[in-house]
């Protein structure tokens, strides 16, 4: 009988769904796989409005996410060998259609199940993945490999990039910008993971898979991010629980706070990167055993509450 892969995922672009299929490509033939989409029962807009697209911060590092659908029946009372578990961040946290459906009854689809994660992003995802895998462990889900896919254009040719297709809808290259998100040619590469894990399913030992993956490239991370991450997820939470005094999404009583906190964000960004690059490259000098040690636990699978 063929190993049954299912496929879990949201998209609001379709990138994330191109990665799943170049990572399951060359094995199409050997496994059975069967795809659900998360989706949300408003769909969020896009292209996005600046508005909008910052008014969705608070309720995501605060974990209020939109209702989703229900992922069929059928599939959710279906037992696979392995579900491969598509997701990308929003504001250093899971997506709220990812969250919503991590709390919501159908993660008993994850339950003694192996699951492998696939991240597709600019570039931010330790504590995105650090909230996911807490998620997974209290569904009763074994969480055996991460694949991330990144952004690998510079920092800021990447923001520019992504702001272009946020909230103008446009990937395409233009002008002296390249095409937004995760590089095409890294998408294709993603085959390269496939043969590993259908090597794994055929001998029914998928402890060792993520080791095998990280040979391949399944995790590229250096001290450098978890430095960002630390101190993005640190303001993200202040103003998060700021914003939200104001009321609840779309209230117009806190459109001046998502706006502030739009623009100082930009601010920090564009104006005040090199001193706050300047603060990571110290930090990363004076913290560089600990910060070696957290790099190794985050291209892991393990989890320890709290750890971001």
């Amino acid at each position: 009988m063929k190993p049954r892969i299912l496929v879990l995922y949201y998209t609001q672009t379709g990138q994330l769904r191109q990665i799943l299929d170049s990572v399951v490509s060359g094995i199409t033939d050997q496994v059975d796989i069967d795809y659900a989409p998360i989706q949300p029962v408003t769909p969020f807009p896009f292209p996005w409005t600046a508005l909008q697209f910052f008014d969705a911060m608070p309720e995501t590092v605060e974990h209020l996410p939109v209702p989703v659908k229900h992922i069929p029946e059928n599939i959710v009372n279906t037992k696979y060998d392995l579900i491969i578990f598509g997701y990308q961040p929003w504001f250093l946290n899971p997506s709220q259609p990812t969250t919503a459906f991590l709390q919501s009854a159908d993660t008993k689809v994850f339950k003694d199940t192996p699951v492998i994660t696939v991240v597709g992003c600019r570039n931010m995802w330790l504590h995105a993945q650090e909230k996911v895998k807490g998620y997974l462990q209290d569904a009763g889900a074994r969480l055996v490999g991460n694949i991330v896919l990144t952004d690998t254009n510079t920092n800021l040719i990447s923001l520019l990039t992504v702001i272009r297709w946020s909230f103008k809808g446009q990937k395409a290259a233009s002008g002296m910008l390249p095409a937004a998100g995760v590089q095409d040619v890294d998408i294709q590469q993603a085959n390269r993971f496939a043969p590993v894990i259908y090597k794994h399913l055929q001998q029914d030992n998928l402890i060792d898979l993520h080791r095998d993956l990280l040979s391949v490239g399944a995790v590229q991370l250096n001290t450098g991010l978890v430095v960002l991450e630390q101190t993005g997820i640190r303001n993200f939470r202040k103003w998060a629980k700021f914003i939200r005094e104001k009321g609840g999404p779309g209230d117009p009583n806190r459109a001046g706070r998502v706006l502030l906190f739009k623009n100082l964000l930009l601010v920090a960004i564009f104006i005040l990167s090199p001193i706050s690059s300047l603060k990571a490259a110290i930090t990363r000098l004076v913290k560089r055993s600990a910060l070696l040690k957290d790099v190794a636990y985050f291209k892991e699978v393990q989890y320890e509450k709290g750890r971001l």
